[in-house]
Parts: C-alpha cells; sequence; structure tokens
C-alpha cells in the first residue's frame, strides 16, 4: 500500500510542468482530489505511461469528443480543459494492457499541442478556481447539494451510505461540487462542463441542477416500482409483469402511435418477402425496437435501418426488351460512328436474349473527355428498358462511399450502391461507374479494393454492405464504367472489366454529329426556332477546324452554343428575325481563328521534324527542333521533357554516333559542337518513347543540312540496334496528323494492325509508311 501514499498531497501549482502528455479518456471523467481507476490497451497510451512513471507520474486527461474506444484519436477530437493526475499505481497484466489507478490533481487547458512522440504532448495551463469562498451564497448551495445528495444515496443502492457522512464533513466548495459531480449517475458531457467550469459559484449551480436531475429520476423510478407493487397480484405473475409494463410507458409518454408503428414494421416485412438472412436481420431489429423508448437515439437508428431493409429493391426487376433491331435502331438515332461499342453491346443483348441467365461483362468505356462515354450508357438503358443510374467516383478517397458506414457511427448510411439501387427502385438497372480512373485511396481505405467485388459476377452476387450487413445480389446489375485513361485504374480491377475504346472523332463525323445533335440541342436551349438560326457546312467545317482542338464534342457545343447566344441576343433586340451562320459571319461570334492554320508547314530549315504524341484528350502533333552550336559534344535538352523522352534523345545521338560512316554523318562534327533540342510549348510537360525516332530525325537532318518532306509526320520508339518498337495511341495519333494537314506518316510495322481502326477516308488521303529499321526512317524523310 506504499505507492498508494504517494506525495500527491504536496504537489502544488507551481510544481506542475508546463509540458505534460496528453492521454485521451473516453466515457469518463477524472475530477481534482478524486481517485480514477483506468485500463489501457493502445500501444501509444501504454508508451506514455511508460514515460510518465520514469518521469514525475504526472500526465494530463482530456475528454475524446468521439466514443469509439479503438481509433486513434486525433488533437481536434479533444476537448481543451481537463484534469492534471498523478499515477498512484501501474501494474501491466499478460495480454499488453496496463491497468492503472491515478488520482486528479488540478484543472488545466492544452495551450499548444506538441509534436515529436507517438503519444500526444501538450503546453499547458494550469487553472485556478475563482469565487472559491465560503460567502453566504457558497453556502446555501452546498446545504442544498448536502440534502438532495442524501436522498439520492438513500435512493441509489450502488452508493453506499458513508458517502453521505463523507459530503456532510466537505468544507471547501470546490472539493464538495467536484466530490458531488464524479459520484452521481450524470452524462459524461454534463460532468465534462462542470470541470470547465472555473467559477466555483457556477459550478456549484450546476451540479445543484445535475443533482436535482438525478434525483427526479430516482424518485421516478421509486414511482413505478412502488404503483406496480400496489397492483401486484402475487397469484397472477402475467398480471403482475402486464401492469408493469403498462406503468412504465405511462410515466415515458408512450403513446399507441409507437404500437402502430411496429404493425406497421412487421407488415412492410412480411410484404417484401426478404430473403433468409436479411430476414432474419429485420425481425431481430423488429424486436428491438419493440423494447426501446421511442425518444432514445437508439430508437431512430433502428427505424432507420428497417426504412432501408423495407425499401431496397429485392426482387423487384425491370423486364428487359430484347428485341435487337429495335436496340440497334436506338444506338443509331442517339449516337453517330462508335462502330465497336454499338457492336458489342448488342451482342450482349443477343446473349442475354439466348441464355436469360447468363451474367454480362463489365464494359469499360475508355476514351478522351466528350466522346460521349456516359451518354452512351442511357441510350444502352433505354434500348433494354431498364432504369439507369450513375455514380460519379473522381475523387472518391473514403470505402465507406462503396460499401457503407458500420452502424456503430453517427449519421451512418449504405454506401452509394445501394443507395442508388433503392433510388433506381429495381435491382437490374444500367449501373455506370462514372470516372473509374479516378479513384483514389488515403488512409479511410481504398475504394477501388472495394469494386472488386462489385465488380466481379462471380462475387457480387452475395455483397455485403457495411451498414446492411446483409448480402444483397447484385448479379442482376448491369455495371458499365467510364475512363479517360486506363494506366490508373488498379491492375486487378482492370482484369475484372472488358475495355470498349472510344477514340475520337475525325472532322466528317463531327461534322455530321454536329448537324444531326449538337445545333439542335443548342438551338431549342437558347429558345430559338429552326427557321431563325441556320449553319452552313462551311461554317461548321470552320469552327471544327479554327476554334476546336479536341478528339471529343465538348467545346465544339460550346462554340455553337456561344453562336446561338449571339442570334438569340440579336432577334431578342429585333436587329434581325432569322440568320444564316457562313464562314465569314462566325469571327463577329467566337473571335479571331483560334488554331493556327496548317502547322505542317513550319517546317522550313534543317533540324525541325513533325511528330506524333498521345495525351489523354486525344492525339496531338508534336514539333522537334534541333539546333548546333559551337562547343564540346555537349547535349541539352529542354521543353519540360520527361526522363524517356531524354533517355530517347541520348539514345539517338549516340545511334548516329556509333554509324557516322553508314549514315553519311561527318564525324568531327561532334568534336567541334554542342546540340539543343527543344520541344516547343514548353510549360506543358511531355514523356514518353514515342518521340524517338522524330529526335533521331532532327538530329540527323541538323547534321547533315537536309530538310525533312514536308507535310511528313512520325512516331515510334528506337533502339540502340537501330530497331524501330510500335507504340501506343496510333489511332488518336493518325487522327490528329489529317486534323493538321499531314499527308506522310511513318509508322512502326508492328504498328500496321492498328490502321484498321482509321476510318477509311483519312487512310485514303495519306501515305503511310511502315518500318522497323531506323535506317529507313531515315531514307524516306531524308533521302540519305
Amino acid at each position: 500500500m506504499d505507492e498508494l501514499r504517494h506525495p500527491s498531497a504536496n504537489i502544488t501549482t507551481d510544481s506542475i510542468p508546463k509540458k505534460i502528455p496528453i492521454l485521451p479518456i473516453v466515457d469518463t471523467n477524472l475530477f481534482p482530489k478524486m481517485v480514477l481507476p483506468l485500463v489501457l490497451i493502445q500501444k501509444e497510451a501504454i508508451e506514455l505511461i511508460d514515460e510518465a512513471m520514469a518521469g514525475n507520474r504526472m500526465l494530463g486527461l482530456l475528454l475524446s469528443k468521439r466514443s469509439d474506444l479503438d481509433s486513434k484519436h486525433r488533437t481536434d477530437d479533444l476537448h481543451r480543459i481537463g484534469t492534471v493526475a498523478m499515477i498512484l499505481r501501474m501494474s501491466k497484466m499478460e495480454d499488453e494492457k496496463a491497468q492503472l489507478l491515478i488520482q486528479g490533481l488540478d484543472r488545466f487547458k492544452a495551450v499548444k499541442f506538441l509534436p515529436g512522440k507517438q503519444y500526444m504532448q501538450a503546453e499547458i495551463e494550469v487553472m485556478e478556481n475563482r469565487n472559491a469562498d465560503r460567502n453566504k451564497e457558497n453556502r446555501a448551495l452546498m446545504a442544498n447539494i448536502v440534502e438532495q445528495y442524501e436522498k439520492i444515496v438513500a435512493l441509489s443502492p450502488g452508493l453506499p451510505s458513508e458517502m453521505g457522512h463523507m459530503i456532510k464533513s466537505l468544507q471547501e466548495p470546490n472539493v464538495l461540487a467536484d466530490m458531488v459531480a464524479s459520484t452521481i449517475n450524470a452524462p459524461v458531457m454534463e460532468k465534462q462542463k462542470v470541470i470547465e467550469l472555473l467559477d466555483v459559484n457556477l459550478r456549484l449551480k450546476k451540479v445543484t441542477r445535475l443533482v436535482n436531475d438525478q434525483l427526479e429520476i430516482l424518485e421516478m423510478g421509486s414511482k413505478i416500482q412502488n404503483q406496480v407493487k400496489e397492483d401486484m397480484d402475487k397469484r397472477q405473475r402475467e398480471y403482475y409483469l402486464r401492469h408493469q409494463l403498462k406503468a412504465i410507458r405511462e410515466e415515458l409518454g408512450e403513446t399507441e402511435d409507437e404500437r402502430i408503428e411496429l404493425r406497421e414494421y412487421k407488415a412492410l416485412i412480411e410484404e417484401k418477402n426478404l430473403p433468409g438472412e436479411s430476414l432474419k436481420e429485420a425481425e431481430r431489429e423488429l424486436h428491438r425496437l419493440s423494447r426501446m423508448q421511442p425518444s432514445s437515439s437508439e430508437y431512430v437508428v433502428a427505424t432507420t435501418y428497417l426504412d432501408w431493409l423495407t425499401s431496397l429493391p429485392w426482387h423487384e426487376k425491370s423486364r428487359d426488351r430484347l428485341d435487337i433491331s429495335e436496340a440497334r435502331r436506338v444506338l443509331n438515332q442517339d449516337h453517330y460512328g462508335l462502330k465497336n461499342p454499338k457492336k458489342r453491346i448488342l451482342e450482349y443483348l443477343a446473349v442475354r436474349k439466348l441464355k436469360k441467365d447468363s451474367k454480362g461483362p463489365i464494359l469499360c468505356f475508355s476514351g478522351p473527355p466528350g466522346t460521349g462515354k456516359t451518354s452512351l450508357g442511357r441510350s444502352i438503358a433505354k434500348a433494354l428498358g431498364r432504369e439507369f443510374v450513375r455514380i460519379a467516383l473522381g475523387g472518391v478517397r473514403d470505402e465507406a462511399e462503396i460499401r457503407g458506414h458500420r452502424r456503430t457511427y453517427v449519421g451512418a448510411l449504405p454506401g452509394r450502391i445501394i443507395q442508388r439501387l433503392r433510388q433506381a427502385g429495381t435491382n437490374n438497372p444500367v449501373f455506370m461507374l462514372d470516372e473509374i480512373d479516378k479513384v483514389s485511396s488515403s488512409y479511410h481505405g481504398d475504394p477501388s479494393s472495394a469494386l472488386l467485388e462489385v465488380l466481379d459476377p462471380e462475387q457480387n452476387f452475395s455483397f455485403t454492405d457495411h451498414y446492411l450487413d446483409v448480402p444483397f445480389d447484385l448479379s442482376d446489375v448491369m455495371f458499365l464504367t467510364t475512363a479517360n485513361v486506363l494506366h490508373t485504374i488498379p491492375a486487378p480491377l482492370r482484369d475484372r472489366m472488358e475495355v470498349l475504346e472510344l477514340n475520337g472523332y475525325t472532322e466528317d463525323e463531327k461534322l455530321k454529329i454536329a448537324t444531326r445533335y449538337l445545333i439542335p440541342r443548342q438551338r431549342e436551349a437558347n429558345g430559338l426556332l429552326t427557321h431563325q438560326i441556320r449553319f452552313t457546312p462551311g461554317a461548321v467545317k470552320k469552327i471544327i477546324s479554327g476554334y476546336t482542338r479536341e478528339a471529343g464534342l465538348r467545346n465544339l457545343e460550346r462554340k455553337i452554343g456561344a453562336i446561338c447566344r449571339g442570334v438569340a441576343a440579336k432577334i431578342a433586340e429585333e436587329e434581325a428575325s432569322a440568320l444564316v451562320i457562313r464562314q465569314d459571319t462566325i469571327k463577329e461570334y467566337l473571335g479571331p481563328v483560334q488554331n493556327m492554320p496548317d502547322l505542317a508547314l513550319r517546317i522550313k530549315s534543317p533540324g525541325v521534324v513533325v511528330g506524333l504524341a498521345w495525351t489523354p484528350f486525344g492525339g496531338e502533333i508534336l514539333f522537334v527542333e534541333a539546333v548546333a552550336m559551337r562547343g564540346n559534344k555537349g547535349l541539352t535538352l529542354t521543353g519540360q521533357l520527361g526522363d524517356v523522352m531524354k533517355e530517347s534523345a541520348s539514345t539517338a545521338l549516340s545511334f548516329i554516333r556509333a554509324n557516322c560512316e553508314k549514315l553519311k554523318v561527318d564525324e568531327t562534327f561532334f568534336e567541334n559542337h554542342d546540340i539543343h533540342i527543344h520541344v516547343p510549348e514548353g510549360s506543358i510537360p511531355k514523356d514518353g518513347p514515342s518521340a524517338g525516332v522524330t529526335m533521331l530525325t532532327a538530329l540527323v537532318s541538323l547534321i547533315c543540312g537536309k530538310r525533312v518532306r514536308p507535310r511528313l509526320a512520325m512516331t515510334g520508339e528506337i533502339t540502340l540496334r537501330g530497331e524501330v518498337l510500335p507504340v501506343g495511341g496510333v489511332k488518336e495519333k493518325v487522327i490528329a496528323a489529317h486534323r493538321a494537314g499531314i499527308k506522310n506518316l511513318i509508322l512502326p510495322l508492328w504498328n500496321k494492325k492498328d490502321m484498321e481502326d482509321v476510318p477509311a477516308h483519312i487512310k485514303d488521303n495519306m501515305d503511310v509508311f511502315f518500318t522497323d529499321k531506323m535506317e529507313d526512317v531515315l531514307k524516306k524523310a531524308l533521302d540519305i
């Protein structure tokens, strides 16, 4: 017992250090001069106690605003005023737990939390009591508290009768208030308010209210017990129990409305015909609900849960309209082009028609923005006759967004999958997961891992949302996903999906789409009638080539909308009754042409070559410029190039120096010159191996003083052995070259198969040269 006589009574305010470790506590309070046992299980808390025991045995206790014991508490979760405590006894148990006995010393305020330890530390300020003298008002409050407290002790079997005598002996107002507040059965947050009150007079008043509330509750319980005893018939126990329950309900103010609500839930559960586990969980929750007080927070949680269970479409389905001809008509009516995606969708419908129980694929529409990925999902739902629901996954970092929150959390809800299914009202909608490539992970979990179960036909028949905690069958849902790029999607998730690429539109396709869809839509959106505005084909082509540079259609629709708004303004002001938009009138609405005409004509000197690049927004042409100056074998690279492009430049230079004779290059050139390679538009980061042949051609063109053939562009990766390796994004690159006026292309031999996806009218207007040798590239481009 020596440790219990630790000289904590001799601790003064001045002897409490300015910096102490902080221990968060949950569901309990410690008051000054009071003793409290604690059991610690967190590793950080045990480490804190070990260091405190090695020092002055002091630590600060702050109440957490959160009630979960296992999670790690942050500084924002803690109240700022608590109690400095002295460790009287500490022992460690076999299961890596620590058992403490601590005594409160003084109130303190955490002024600033300090980093550097696994546990929390803080600079503190000891808080002194105010108005703590025994004036008349304080003595009156103390007398009232003592009187009421003695009644509480008499009505509470858990409090020994000695407590009343001990309270009477206390002469200090602040000690009396703290002792009473620590022993009565009051909410933790109310006790925290007592700790935070430095004015002893206000503290006594607060404790008086708590004591009165506690006494009222105990007296009410005693009244109920007495009423039940008066009506009790010893020979009929069932009769006694019924009257006891009736008395309790009358005191709690329960009405018949709650009983009606329970009957309604029971009828809903029967009507929904819930599957096995869901039915058991619903009945269990209904049984719990019947024993709850309607005014309690748990009652609201239970009713919300039952609302979700009984509103989900467990058996409701849309009947598939498996008419292939009608589906083809709908797809063609809503979308122009997109041959491969439409073909795959019709194949899916055909299989469903022949095999009703087939598990559909998870289709992923990949392509630049504005190519119609989301709207294609709506057309699929329309063709199938199903409901369409969509969730945007861009920026989602919390796994609970997919799987839901567990019901232990305040404000818990199911995940977005279950929420949208309730919104759809059927369990087989077309479900689009938009921007799946932009899902990220954080300390809240990895949403992409949760999506693995959702998008796997072998697992999603028993998808379990954390909130529902019962399986829900997702096997009848047709999941579609969209992505701008594929490389940011985790490999296991990408393996669940069948990728359909929407690579963008050619100028001719954009012209037809604008005429059929965009112009009528913008005309209607801006309140114009058909006869009030008309676009000539030449005007639409001018908008496409002069004001937009994109694979999709969004910017094109914005430009058309801007012209429609300009025309609407003129008609509203009665300047005109109808207008025809021609090439020469576009400038009035959209300003000067924004895109440089015929970029291929910029090649006017040796050392300048046009390359081809792929971006998430489609293909682009890329200029590579090289220049030489007096120096000694130096190589400078600019234009915000990535490591791979820099390596391609070094590889090209090494190949040229190793094959000077074969390439007819002067070997002494490198001895007296520095070379500078620049890729314009330096504010845009660039990387990738496909510019290898472009850099090689630019260097040889510079050294030999030969200009590259006009209207020529190229792409391909190079090696030190003189080979040209295949690259990706060929269709997008070829379309970009065609848009820029390129007539001749040099492509890797292994990419010849990719030209099948290029529209025929583009291939017919281009001379494409395929090769796997770097020497052939130079011969074709420079006639070497």
